[in-house]
Order: C-alpha cells, then sequence, then structure tokens
C-alpha cells in the first residue's frame, strides 16, 4: 500500500471574527489556491487514490475536497474522527485495514502533530523520528502490512513549495 499523508492548507487564525472553535477554521484564499496547485502536481505526478481519509474539521475537510475534486472522485472522501488531534492511530489502522477491497493508495488528510507522530510511528515504532510537516506538504509511505508500529518505508516528503513548483 502506498499510504500518503497531506497536512491541511493555510487556515484563519485561531481566534478570527466569527470562528468559535478550532474545528471551525476554514482555509484562507490563499491556502485554497495554493492546494489547487498542489493538487495539479498530483495529477503531474499520475497520483491517484483509492480512498480519501480526512478530519471532519472545516480546513482539512475542504483540503481533501479539493484533491478529490481535481480527480474528479468527490464520492471517495470519507470524514474520520480518527484524523482530528485527539485521534486514535491504531483506530485509524483499524479502519484502513477494515476497507473492501483493501486500498492500494490511501490519502490521509489531518493536522499536527497528529501527522508528524502518525509519520514517526509508522517509520519507527516509536516517537523516535523527528518529522515537519508543513501546511499542505505531502509524504509517502510504502507499507506491507499496515499496522499501528514499525511498519513503513518513508518514499519522499515534500513541502507545498516543492508541489508548486511541480505544477
Amino acid at each position: 500500500m502506498n499510504l500518503y499523508i497531506l497536512r491541511h492548507g493555510l487556515a484563519v487564525d485561531a481566534g478570527a471574527v466569527g470562528i468559535e472553535t478550532d474545528a471551525e477554521r476554514p482555509l484562507t484564499a490563499k491556502g485554497e489556491r495554493k492546494l489547487w496547485r498542489i493538487a495539479q502536481a498530483l495529477e503531474e505526478m499520475e497520483i491517484s487514490f483509492d480512498c480519501i481519509l480526512s478530519s471532519p474539521y472545516v480546513r482539512a475537510r475542504r483540503t481533501a475536497e479539493i484533491v478529490a475534486e481535481a480527480q474528479h472522485s468527490r464520492k471517495k472522501v470519507e470524514l474520520t474522527d480518527h484524523l482530528t488531534p485527539g485521534g486514535r492511530v491504531k483506530n485509524l489502522v483499524e479502519l484502513i485495514n477494515r476497507r473492501e477491497p483493501a486500498p492500494a493508495n490511501v490519502l490521509l488528510v489531518g493536522h499536527e502533530p497528529y501527522l508528524s507522530g502518525l509519520i514517526s510511528l509508522l517509520l519507527s515504532g516509536g516517537s523516535q523520528i523527528s518529522v515537519v510537516m508543513k501546511k499542505a506538504g505531502l509524504c509517502k509511505l510504502c507499507i506491507e502490512e499496515l499496522e499501528a508500529g514499525h511498519c513503513a518505508t518513508l518514499e519522499w516528503l515534500l513541502t507545498p513549495k516543492q508541489l508548486c513548483l511541480m505544477s
């Protein structure tokens, strides 16, 4: 399985007028524009997804929707609390492993520091690896058998700037 991990794009600051909770923070206009370029880069790289799992927080959900729209696959977006900042990796792994048929290419869209912790856990079995996921950064892991521990190999970790240069 190829597991792609995408941090949500640039979002409105916490405490902005009309935003009462962290979960309600939307993407900024700049964040949306950048994500459309990143979605275009994914197309240039011939990357598509069998399923897209996203945090239900507004900024992550919209990030997933932009990627899905660019790939003409809106129906593939599934929201899960397992990708929120308080999500549990074990539950996320179980959710992915229960999918029939088993997906070959999965996109996860979520938040920091959860995503960095997830990457470290899948690469090392713990928190020994320090990973920095920039907003709209994308990571690719290759996995033989997904489990909540050391099971992955890092293929690449790209910043949004690198991705935009590919579009």
